[in-house]
């Protein structure tokens, strides 16, 4: 597993505006750089594998969350576990599994419809 640092670099006690962590959230460019960023224990050879589909479901979480506290504090808790519940999502199941892109749906049964007076032939 790996951690750098304790909690990232954001610091609970640091006088903050609510700009910070928005601000450093759009510096990181990759998913090791988000879980270091928040903090959380990772095993590099699960995220080499599931980095977009962690990023996409990390996003996909956060936009079924609603409305996000005004605090940053509280946004960053939040963001935290949900990109906790993400990676934990592929450490217990794989991207064909979590169908997390459209492509892995794609081969999924479709409903069909066939009206009624289709199926009696006169």
């Amino acid at each position: 597993m790996r951690l750098a640092g304790t909690a990232g670099p954001y610091r609970e006690n640091e006088e903050m505006t609510d700009s910070n962590m928005e601000l450093d959230l759009e510096e990181l460019g990759s998913a090791e750089e988000f879980l270091d960023y928040f903090g959380i224990a990772f095993v590099p050879s699960v995220v080499q594998v599931n980095r977009l589909h962690i990023l996409q479901r990390f996003h996909d979480y956060i936009d079924a969350a609603g409305a996000l506290p005004p605090q940053e504090e509280a946004r960053h808790a939040l963001f935290r576990s949900l990109l906790s519940r993400a990676y934990s999502d592929f450490v217990h199941s794989d991207a064909r599994a979590e169908k997390v892109f459209r492509v892995f749906r794609m081969h999924e049964p479709q409903p069909v419809f066939i009206p009624v007076d289709q199926l009696i032939r006169h």
